[in-house]
């Protein structure tokens, strides 16, 4: 004879809704965990992008800067600012070259240059 359906115990009708509502919150946070990868990937993109382009205006900068301080560094440059603050200074009137000895290590001999102002000694 059949069995009433009345008569079935509540487990048997809870085990089949228990796995529909495990597998309807598994594909819900995997497709919630999808969408916000995709949004981390795309503010590392809009990161990346922003950095790249601070990078590229700071080596800009950079190259600006080396070239202005190239510039300031010729002789001209520098006679020309120590005439507008009329300081006292003046090229050597006399130049001696003292050779040192060769090191021990077989390199080639550098030279240290003595400069003497006319009246002054230096050491």
């Amino acid at each position: 004879m059949a069995r009433n359906r009345r008569n079935q115990s509540g487990a048997v009708w809870l085990i089949p809704a228990l796995k529909a509502g495990m597998l309807c919150s598994m594909l819900g946070g995997s497709a919630v965990g999808y969408v916000l990868q995709k949004n981390v990937l795309h503010d590392l993109g809009q990161n990346i992008t922003k950095r790249e382009a601070l990078l590229e205006r700071l080596k800009w900068e950079n190259k600006m800067r080396s070239q202005h301080l190239a510039n300031l560094q010729l002789p001209i440059h520098i006679e020309q600012r120590v005439r507008d603050q009329k300081l006292p200074l003046g090229k050597p009137q006399q130049t001696i070259w003292l050779a040192e000895p060769a090191p021990e290590t077989g390199s080639a001999a550098t030279a240290t240059v003595l400069v003497v102002e006319s009246g002054t000694k230096s050491p």
